[in-house]
């Protein structure tokens, strides 16, 4: 049996991930002053004993105002560049690769954390603490009926999040992390510049798609600027916004040819995040891999790699997508938080002699495990 295209490695520029499954970015909502906290790090430590190939870090915000809550990770303070290390080594020691997503909230910041509503902040919120302030956006539309209106950018805002986006790609390096991820989905900032639901300006970055995508592509374009050549580059986008007169995959093509000629390596496609008069992704149906199409669309459109997300919770079905062209790399999300070791369990399901993956002293333990099967009534572990 060949070796199954999930356990094998993937060079992009001057960084090799040993396997092609990803942790997604997954917001936890659990720091402190933008900084990761023991959660955080036990958090994404027992994802690279896990396994995985690519453990890519929370969105971790490039001002302070540009965190979704309170209890966001950010990277717009040199603090939170050690606070970053011990996750980064940790990954990296066990023979993994780590990604920080570089994120602004726009319209969606100054929220409440998912578990509270996530929703506007309430009185009670803020009397338990949390801050409040003005979101800013394209244009000042809010996200739905009864969150924050944010204030319209001017183009000393843009300079402003261009650079710190810059900035951060740069401390994210000096924390350890061998990539970075521009967040461009989901209704945040970059996102709502692309899609028509959020931007209504009628200057140069508003109107045509040649407009809406010229204010992401500057941050694109001085991000990869800033960093050394070796560096991968990856964005996640909405692929489509799921309602109608919103964004649509065909922009996506469009998108992803910019990207590519700005220097992206990945495409991340997800889908959906922006609201439209109370309605959300009014047309979209969730199913297995449901968001894997726009992965094979940009892939063979334009040529440039993409990494699969959404509902992909089975070893056969992420080696399926692989085998068909549909991605370069998968993502596995929720189900990696209900099982960590999804990435050994894979290999062990897909018949990769994957023990030595596993740190030193869980290998050993599991190989006298596994020599006992042969005369013990039991199933292996996948």
């Amino acid at each position: 049996m060949s070796q199954p295209i999930l356990f094998t490695p993937l060079t992009i520029r001057g960084v090799t991930i040993p396997n092609r499954v990803v942790i997604p970015p997954m917001d936890m909502y659990c720091a402190e002053d933008g900084h990761v906290t023991d959660f955080h790090r036990t958090h994404y430590g027992k994802f690279a004993f896990g396994g995985a190939g690519l453990i890519f870090v929370e969105a971790a915000a490039v001002t302070r105002t540009g965190r979704i809550s309170n209890g966001c990770t950010g990277i717009y303070h040199d603090s939170h560049v050690e606070a970053f290390r011990p996750i980064t080594a940790q990954i990296r020691g066990l023979g993994f690769r780590s990604c920080l997503q570089l994120a602004h909230a726009g319209r969606k910041a100054a929220t409440q954390r998912a578990w509270e509503g996530n929703g506007p902040l309430t009185q009670e919120n803020l009397e338990a603490g949390d801050e409040s302030w003005t979101p800013i956006a394209p244009s000042a539309v809010a996200f739905t009926e009864g969150w924050l209106e944010p204030r319209e950018m001017d183009r000393a805002d843009m300079d402003e999040v261009r650079e710190a986006f810059v900035t951060g790609a740069q401390r994210a390096l000096e924390a350890g992390f061998d990539m970075v991820e521009i967040h461009m989905a989901h209704g945040y900032l970059l996102q709502s510049f692309l899609t028509p639901l959020a931007n209504r300006r009628e200057d140069a970055y508003g109107g045509s798609l040649e407009n809406r995508m010229r204010y992401p592509l500057e941050v694109v374009r001085a991000v990869r600027a800033a960093l050394p050549d070796d560096v991968p580059l990856f964005t996640r986008i909405s692929a489509t916004d799921w309602i109608d007169g919103g964004w649509e995959p065909g922009d996506s093509v469009a998108l992803a040819k910019a990207l590519k000629q700005a220097g992206v390596d990945v495409v991340d496609c997800s889908s959906g995040g922006n609201m439209l008069h109370g309605a959300t992704n009014s047309n979209l149906a969730r199913g297995p891999a449901y968001q894997a199409q726009f992965a094979k669309l940009l892939r063979e459109e334009t040529g440039i790699m993409t990494q699969a997300v959404g509902l992909i919770r089975t070893p056969d079905l992420a080696e399926q997508l692989l085998q068909e062209g549909q991605a370069d790399l998968i993502a596995i999300g929720r189900q990696s938080l209900f099982n960590p070791y999804w990435a050994h369990h894979a290999a062990e399901r897909l018949g990769v002699p994957d023990w030595e993956a596993w740190p030193a002293p869980y290998a050993w333990w599991l190989s006298r495990w596994k020599r006992g099967l042969a005369s013990m009534d039991e199933e292996p572990l996948a």
